[in-house]
């Protein structure tokens, strides 16, 4: 009998849907999981958003492939388009608030980049091609892929948003100056980079993402055979090397680098491997929930999610 192979842009948006339940799943401590959430926003608006999701990482996946085609220019991909339809449909699904913005602006390029990458029968990806292929996607972006993400950012109305040294979202005059001056998405980003993670990931390639989070998960996962241990440690590590930019623009920068040297010493006593690091998680869990919010390390989740689908995308299976 022959093998029924899969359908690529189907299999990359259901890689992509899928690291999405893996990261809310596991129990990270200051975010929602599978037992705890937030006043208004709890783990089921999570799943409702990750299915509300998923057929917008799909026609990225298929813009991604008619790219590699010669079917459109990178120009025509629509970036923008797509964040902002998908922002409206996780909204129109859920009534939990945001609850995956910075996700899914680090995750539509990614789509885009998996359509793009070269594939075996089983559509297992080589990792380091869908970077290649990063770049010049965001490099093509242009000031409608930049309004869109505007009026993506407006549907999911984050927290702790701030306010921007240029462009800014809450300013009436930005959308004309994005037109008039041809401010393109990634330089609008580029703008957002020295205060916020995933911005930061964009204009510089998915640095956290693919040299950092990436390879730690992956040899977590290898060394405790688990999961949600490989989550939460790979968490961890990233939240201790990098402050949490979400925090840092709600309470200032020095509070979130207090809480990254907390991650740390979790990481020092053994994190979920001794008695010791559970211990101190969960004090350390606990003290971040009872700030009203205020200290979730939600870009940290948001970059998390994103090493995760690198590791589905290249063939992981639970």
């Amino acid at each position: 009998m022959q093998t029924r192979l899969p359908d690529k842009a189907k299999h990359i948006a259901k890689s992509l849907e899928l690291s999405i339940l893996f990261e809310v799943s596991a129990d990270k401590p200051g975010n929602v999981n599978l037992v705890t959430g937030f006043e208004g926003t709890r783990y089921e608006h999570f799943l409702a958003s990750a299915v509300a999701a998923e057929p917008h990482f799909e026609l990225a996946a298929r813009r991604g492939i008619a790219v590699s085609l010669g079917e459109i220019s990178l120009h025509n991909v629509g970036l923008g388009s797509i964040v902002k339809d998908c922002i409206a449909d996780i909204s129109a699904w859920q009534y939990g608030g945001n609850t995956l913005l910075g996700t899914i602006i680090l995750f539509i390029p990614i789509a885009v980049a998996a359509g793009m990458t070269s594939t075996n029968e089983e559509c297992i990806f080589e990792i380091s091609e869908i970077r290649k292929n990063l770049n010049p996607i965001v490099e093509a972006t242009t000031p409608e892929d930049a309004i869109n993400v505007y009026e993506a950012i407006k549907i999911a109305n984050p927290s702790g948003l701030g306010k921007a040294p240029d462009l800014d979202i809450n300013n009436p005059d930005s959308v004309n100056r994005i037109i008039k001056e041809n401010v393109s998405l990634l330089q609008v980003f580029q703008i957002a980079s020295n205060y916020d993670n995933v911005c930061f990931e964009w204009v510089n390639n998915y640095p956290i993402t693919f040299d950092f989070a990436y390879p730690h998960l992956m040899e977590q996962i290898k060394t405790f055979k688990d999961l949600n241990t490989a989550v939460v440690h790979t968490f961890l590590k990233v939240l201790g090397k990098y402050p949490d930019t979400f925090i840092a623009r709600k309470v200032g920068f020095g509070k979130a680098q207090e809480i990254s040297l907390m991650a740390e010493e979790v990481l020092k006593l053994g994190g979920l491997g001794t008695s010791e690091g559970k211990a101190k998680l969960r004090e350390f869990d606990l003290m971040l929930r009872k700030s009203s919010n205020l200290l979730n390390p939600g870009t940290t989740a948001d970059i998390i999610a994103a090493a995760l689908a690198l590791c589905v995308l290249g063939g992981y299976r639970p």
